[in-house]
């Protein structure tokens, strides 16, 4: 339970709502099985494994919340879990803003999670939660990157691609979820920025275009987005690996 001397109150909006067409024909994507459940169930026990987090909101897709609903009815979760499923909208700006709306007004901190990225680890949301608590408007979990990247002058039909730039690597960071936020700058980014249509990828993107900071903390290997069918065979390594070792 979440300590009640505390001015903080923690919740988690997870939307659910796209079609996920890179992992192939079938369910949308965060309905897709994973070790014999939906990842989507994954991602609501991963967020509610911290004690922090006192509500998901799951976000469906806009006619499918009664599914989704008697899906997570279905599963096991942690027994203090509480959360709501409200339909979502057409992109993910919209589904999001439309989880924010289905918060109590005692909600403080926001956390917006990929139901995508099932098996990110209690530690990396604790991380998250604790350094919008100690003061930062937008947090982003991160990793530093493996390969070399190239800018390109971008072509259309697998034509070769022109290099133009080499960033310096050692200055990127690939960006993961549970992103982090004071509750005020994220409505504020959706209000206004959400509004202009700039198709920003991410929240913390558009709390960037606020000109509000963005911090980042370590991510972590295993908070990885399924979105192609190889990633689902890891995904199915990493919980076979947790479930031997008694982890989950």
């Amino acid at each position: 339970m979440p300590d009640e001397a505390s001015p903080h109150r923690t919740a988690a909006v997870i939307p659910a709502a796209g079609r996920g067409v890179r992992l192939g024909p079938g369910a949308p994507k965060a309905l897709r099985a994973l070790g014999g459940a939906p990842m989507l169930v994954h991602a609501v026990r991963a967020m509610a494994a911290s004690r922090a987090v006192e509500l998901v909101v799951v976000v469906a897709p806009p006619d499918g919340a009664p599914e989704v609903r008697n899906l997570l009815d279905a599963h096991v979760l942690p027994e203090r879990t509480d959360y709501v499923v409200v339909p979502g909208g057409d992109t993910r700006q919209e589904s999001v803003a439309l989880g924010l709306k289905a918060l109590p007004d005692t909600i403080t901190t926001v956390l917006v999670h990929d139901a995508a990225r099932p098996l990110v680890p209690v530690d990396t949301v604790d991380a998250v939660v604790e350094a919008v608590r100690s003061g930062a408007q937008a947090v982003v979990p991160a990793l530093p990157l493996a390969d070399t990247v190239k800018q390109v002058e971008p072509r259309g039909g697998g034509e070769p691609e022109p290099v133009v730039a080499t960033p310096d690597r050692s200055t990127l960071r690939a960006v993961q979820t549970p992103q982090g936020f004071e509750r005020g700058v994220l409505q504020l980014a959706h209000d206004t920025v959400g509004s202009v249509g700039e198709g920003a990828t991410d929240c913390a993107g558009m709390v960037e275009q606020l000109g509000s900071p963005v911090v980042v903390v370590p991510g972590h290997e295993e908070a990885f987005k399924v979105t192609r069918p190889l990633d689902l065979v890891l995904a199915e390594a990493v919980l076979a690996r947790r479930r031997a070792n008694d982890e989950f």
